[in-house]
């Protein structure tokens, strides 16, 4: 049997208080999980291929903001993409470098 540091067996449960989100405490507050995931299921890239929001280098990005174009969440998905930083792939219509354009911008 080995155990971890905790001197616990590994692969042990380890028992959660009857509200999980009280073990979280602070952390729980600053995700909205559920207003991220309405956005996210009403957009048209998760009904298409990812493989088009995230091309390989140099590939075409055309497709993938063609969709984005159409998406009634267009403005939630750049706000989370700039909020997020995220760094790869298209977000509300904008590539990586146009997003990062866009936050010099801004500054």
């Amino acid at each position: 049997m080995r155990l971890n540091a905790d001197g616990k067996e590994w692969g042990q449960v380890v028992d959660w208080r009857e509200d999980p989100e009280q073990e979280l405490g602070e952390l729980s507050d600053l995700f909205d999980v559920t207003e991220e995931q309405e956005w996210q299921e009403r957009a048209l890239c998760a009904q298409t291929d990812p493989e088009a929001f995230f091309p390989e280098k140099g590939g075409s990005t055309r497709e993938a903001k063609r969709i984005c174009q159409g998406c009634e969440v267009k403005d939630e998905c750049l706000e989370y993409a700039l909020a997020h930083d995220e760094r790869f792939g298209i977000w509300g219509g904008l590539s990586e470098r146009e997003r990062r354009k866009l936050k010099k911008r801004a500054v």
